[in-house]
């Protein structure tokens, strides 16, 4: 056994190619506030403040590939229903290639999830799992086969809703090895039998156990299950998701791997094995070792479960947490022009942009107060940083205490700032024309008008927010404690 822990930079994915076939769902969110227990029954009540669309189940499979950068092509069904219109509007946002039959009397499956206090309260699912019928499954099959002399790689998402209840999965397996394309599979239920010959079978616990009975806790047991499956299949690979014990790989005559989960607080473990498979399938489309684009899908999976709801893996984010594992906080520390990129990547995500700076010299409760209100304020805080030779044109030659990298690390390492920037000018007017932020923000001792770059941010439509000053916090204070 041998534990896997380096994770490969993310490869160009633009060049990959992978087909995503299977049971395609909209995932419904409602949103609201939940204040009172209902007089009616002892439940709670949910006052709806907004609903929102994503792609689950294979379209969540397709939209993780094309959050990575990869082509994806999804092949699915969907019903002749306002989900199925909301679906393909969904999907006309993406770089995703659809191909959705209808099938009389079959609605869209729609997951519906009730959403308060930051968590999930209720799932309620409209689905029609009645096998596919010939005609369409003939259907899915020739436009299946019309994309695969062009892919790297074929996902078959199984959720049980029908399109695989028949002899389609047994089709798509057949064609791909004849073609050398890996072909794999999230499975559903008990009989495995239907992905015969498959490249790989990315099962959870609950399902690798549904096939193979073991004792979850005894590794060795796993193993001989995980060795006879793959005889039993006739599969090449079998990666099993552990949630919080991370991913075990089984290949044909190697040794197991053993990847450790990512250590991060989880919100939602919605999706993250659709993420797994995607990322999977796209490194071992680029060219990967099996063990690399097992680490590589296990550190994006760790980046899926921090999101609340469905939500796809970003190439950029996966990066990001790439670079922090190796570097920590440091990745955090950019110069104003990588600064200036990374802004742009985020905004394009639709994030809110919030800049502050200061010295911070003997980083305090004061600055950590401001910093922790200002990152509420949107979702990406940029602090800009005055450099040794700043702070000491405007404070004297006894200033800095801290050098500009050790003020720099301190600020890096706090979870609620996203950047810091070294500016060496006395003012940040022009990093702050250089990042654009939305909103500016200040402590109490400043007023709107008072705010270096305030008239930029506001021109953009954007805003400056004081936040109240933490009384008797301040370094000045501090260095007069230390003195005495």
């Amino acid at each position: 056994m041998t534990t896997k822990q380096t994770v490969p930079a993310v490869p160009d994915l633009s060049a990959v190619t992978v087909i995503v076939i299977g049971d395609v769902m909209l995932d419904q969110y409602i949103w609201g506030e939940v204040s009172r227990i209902s007089p009616e029954a002892p439940v709670q009540i949910v006052r709806v403040a907004r609903k929102t669309y994503t792609l689950g189940g294979a379209g969540n499979v397709a939209a993780n590939l094309a959050g990575l950068g990869c082509r994806s092509v999804c092949i699915g069904l969907c019903g002749s229903d306002e989900p199925g219109r909301e679906l393909r509007r969904t999907f006309a946002d993406l770089p995703i290639a659809v191909c959705l039959f209808e099938e009389d009397g079959r609605p869209t499956t729609v997951k519906s999830r009730v959403m308060g206090r930051g968590q999930q309260l209720l799932r309620l699912d409209e689905e029609h799992t009645a096998r596919v019928d010939d005609i369409t499954a003939s259907r899915i099959l020739e436009e299946f086969m019309t994309y695969l002399p062009s892919v790297d790689a074929v996902i078959c998402s199984d959720y049980g809703k029908g399109v695989f209840s028949g002899m389609l999965a047994y089709d798509i397996i057949s064609a791909c090895k004849a073609r050398g394309i890996p072909v794999l599979v999230d499975p559903k239920g008990g009989d495995w039998t239907r992905y015969q010959g498959a490249t790989c079978i990315t099962p959870n616990t609950a399902e690798f156990l549904q096939v193979a009975q073991f004792d979850p806790t005894d590794e060795k047991d796993l193993d001989a299950r995980a060795g006879t499956a793959i005889n039993a299949f006739s599969l090449d690979q079998l990666l099993v998701t552990r949630g919080a014990k991370g991913l075990s790989l089984f290949v044909r005559g190697q040794e197991p791997w053993r990847i450790k989960a990512e250590a991060r607080e989880v919100f939602d473990v919605s999706g993250a094995g659709d993420t797994v498979i995607a990322t999977y399938a796209a490194g071992l489309g680029a060219g990967l070792l099996p063990r690399d684009a097992a680490a590589l899908a296990n550190a994006a999976a760790g980046v899926v479960v921090g999101k609340l709801g469905t939500q796809p893996i970003l190439r950029s984010e996966l990066e990001e947490t790439l670079v922090r594992r190796e570097f920590g906080t440091a990745h955090k520390i950019k110069p104003q022009e990588r600064a200036r990129a990374m802004v742009e990547t985020w905004r394009g995500q639709g994030s809110r942009i919030v800049f502050t700076n200061g010295c911070f010299d003997l980083l305090h409760v004061g600055h950590i107060d401001l910093l922790h209100k200002a990152a509420a304020l949107g979702q990406r805080l940029i602090v800009g940083l005055n450099t040794d030779a700043s702070v000491r044109r405007l404070k004297g030659d006894a200033r800095p205490i801290l050098p500009e990298h050790e003020r720099a690390a301190l600020l890096a390492a706090l979870e609620c700032v996203d950047l810091v920037v070294l500016f060496d000018a006395d003012t940040p007017l022009d990093l702050i024309a250089a990042l654009e932020p939305d909103v500016l923000v200040k402590g109490g001792d400043y007023t709107v008008e008072t705010v270096v770059g305030h008239e930029l941010v506001l021109g953009r439509g954007g805003s400056v927010e004081i936040i109240p000053l933490v009384q008797g916090k301040s370094t000045t204070d501090l260095l007069a404690r230390i003195k005495t």
